[in-house]
């Protein structure tokens, strides 16, 4: 029994002893999970710093540098590298993984991106008890050997042109020459004076040039400026390489039919600003060509196209090695603009006689097109016919008049024209020189056509303000247009009372408006309605939100005998030598400071053409802005209408 019972415990002491074993073994220390050295180099490949990745055969700052190195011409492309999959072989004598890796370029701003998968190969150092990862240049782009680098080379796409509706390309590349200083051709000491000579020669800051060249490095050309290369251009090859250093590189440049055709409309094109290329997120990279301002800016998009582009391998000898990637370039498409060349070219040629800020528009009433948008050479650059904001004057009378259609007038009404009238303490006027013969009881007609102060004073002040904003929204007065460019038509209070309203009445007060909006008002009541002016014919502005009361044929035409008047016998007699069609009209002036000074302005119809001209500081509507009427409608006729 004894021997039996310490056989049994002897087995159970050997079965225990065996337990106990096999448990120390299942509880060894394990081979750890490869997967976060995997991610750690994913990072890595990201940034090209490997500082935090174990490696092995390579240095992880050598490793750095040479990867840096190799990817250098892709620097400013955005790449993610993310860990597809790790798998682990069942050697256990030396633990080995596989990392498959894929990497995005995201070389544009469209969906193509550049990608690929690249595999590195992981060994478990049991002595460190870490994954260390077996270095290749290969681990950051398959088959990249060692002295190879990546390059990427980019294809230009054909810009976009702004054409007219007659498909004429009213900006296309036109022959340019680049003036500026080459150093490489000076002597030392030579470049501050060459820089000087060259700057008088062009006209521009000499000091400010000066400077630039002196900066430059030794073998740089440094442009001074970029001239239209024509039968204008007096800084002639001869006079520029007449300049120590002095060249005149030929090129081409999107450019209009003259250096100021509808300068302020059109905008320009360049290099990219600093600031352009902020604010385009890495889109646009310096020495882009891009819009600088205007429609090529604002349509910089649909113009410039998408730049092509391919990805090569070259070795040390920079050799190409294989093609990684391409992508075709894809030109820009037009944009269709609705002005005219001629017409648009002779409202600017009728403006270079005024010396004070100044536009003419002209629309086409029956759609709305906008034919010429120009602005004088004092307003240096704005774009006063599109976005000016300033009281109207007396042609607002024609908007006052409507609301007073709309009350129950008539043009055969009569209506008083005191010589003044005081609303709420405050007189008011008519202008000087007002035919006495005028005053008294009057039809409304010859109201307009007298341009009577006190009639349309008294008119606006028994009216709401929502009267007259209604009757400026008819007539195309919309505070939300859809022009197609960056305009503003009209701004016509609806909170106005007392004496403001009674101002608004007359042009003055607080409402406001641009050459372009009286334009559209002359132009809606030749259409017989509400008229929307767009610059765009593709693509096509969105509409344009309705006005609550469109306006009614009815009115226009009473509204259009009125206007007659003004030239049959009253503050424009003079447009009646206008050859061609009836010519409609009414003139204003409005004025804006203590001094009396004044905004001088014409709107006038004729045929389907109405125009608004516009000049800043005038002795009056008819005397100031009736001849450049006269003269643009003239000059319209002669050529055919």
């Amino acid at each position: 029994m004894i021997t039996m019972h310490v056989a049994r415990r002897l087995a159970l002491t050997t079965v225990l002893s065996t337990l106990a074993l096999g448990g120390l073994s299942a509880c060894s220390p394990q081979v750890p999970d490869p997967q976060p050295t995997a991610e750690s180099l994913a990072r890595a490949l990201g940034t090209f710093d490997f500082s935090s990745v174990p490696l092995n055969g390579e240095d992880p700052s050598t490793a750095s540098t040479a990867l840096s190195e190799a990817f250098a011409p892709l620097k400013d492309v955005k790449h993610t590298t993310t860990v597809e999959s790790v798998q682990t072989s069942e050697n256990q004598d030396t633990p080995q993984a596989t990392a498959k890796l894929k990497t995005v370029w995201d070389m544009d701003d469209t969906d193509t991106d550049w990608s690929y998968v690249s595999t590195a190969e992981l060994t478990y150092d049991a002595e460190a008890k870490a994954w260390q990862v077996d270095y290749s240049p290969s681990i950051a782009l398959p088959e990249l050997e060692e002295g190879q680098y990546v390059a990427l080379k980019t294809s230009k796409a054909a810009r976009g042109q702004i054409r007219s509706t007659d498909k004429e390309a009213l900006v296309k590349d036109r022959p340019v020459v680049h003036v500026g200083i080459d150093k490489t051709r000076l002597d030392a000491g030579q470049a501050a004076d060459a820089a000087k000579k060259l700057a008088k020669l062009v006209d521009i800051d000499a000091a400010a040039y000066a400077s630039k060249v002196k900066g430059a490095g030794d073998k740089a050309f440094v442009e001074a400026i970029t001239l239209r290369d024509n039968a204008d251009r007096t800084a002639t090859d001869a006079k520029i390489e007449a300049v120590p250093g002095g060249r005149a590189i030929p090129d081409t440049e999107p450019l209009a039919p003259t250096r100021t055709f509808a300068r302020p409309i059109l905008g320009s094109v360049g290099q990219a600003t600093a600031e352009i290329v902020e604010k385009s997120k890495g889109k646009t990279k310096a020495g882009d060509v891009v819009g600088l301002s205007g429609l090529q800016a604002q349509y910089n998009d649909r113009l410039s196209g998408t730049t092509g582009y391919s990805v090569d391998v070259y070795d040390s000898s920079h050799q190409q090695v294989r093609q990684l990637f391409t992508r075709k370039p894809v030109d820009g498409k037009n944009i269709v603009v609705t002005l005219d060349s001629a017409k648009q070219q002779l409202a600017e040629q009728v403006l270079t006689q005024v010396d004070p800020a100044s536009a003419l528009v002209a629309i086409r009433p029956s759609d709305g097109s906008i034919l010429a948008a120009a602005s004088g050479p004092a307003d240096r650059g704005l774009n006063t016919a599109m976005l000016g904001k300033y009281a109207p004057g007396s042609t607002f009378k024609v908007i006052t008049a409507l609301a007073m259609l709309r009350e129950g007038q008539k043009p055969t009404s009569q209506v008083k024209c005191p010589a003044t009238l005081t609303i709420d303490g405050k007189e008011f006027k008519n202008y000087d020189g007002y035919p006495d013969a005028k005053l008294g009881t009057i039809p409304l007609s010859e109201a307009i056509a007298q341009s009577c102060n006190t009639v349309f004073v008294k008119g606006a002040s028994t009216m709401k303000a929502s009267q007259l904003t209604d009757a400026g929204a008819s007539l195309g007065l919309n505070d939300k247009p859809s022009v197609g460019a960056s305009a503003f038509l009209g701004s016509i209070p609806e909170d106005s009372t007392g004496t403001t309203l009674a101002a608004n009445g007359i042009g003055q007060g607080v409402v406001e408006t641009s050459p372009l909006g009286m334009a559209t008002v002359a132009a809606s009541v030749a259409a017989g309605k509400t008229v929307s002016p767009h610059l765009l014919d593709s693509p096509k502005p969105d509409a344009a939100t309705a006005p609550s009361t469109k306006l009614d044929p009815g009115e226009a035409a009473e509204l259009k005998k009125m206007m007659a008047g003004t030239v049959t016998h009253g503050t424009l007699v003079d447009l009646q030598a206008i050859p061609g069609p009836t010519v409609y009209g009414k003139s204003g002036t409005a004025e804006y400071d203590a001094d009396h000074n004044a905004h001088a302005w014409v709107i006038a119809i004729q045929g389907d053409l109405a125009v608004a001209a516009f000049v800043a500081e005038g002795n009056g509507g008819a005397q100031t802005a009736g001849p450049l009427v006269s003269d643009f409608l003239t000059g319209v006729q002669q050529a055919g209408g």
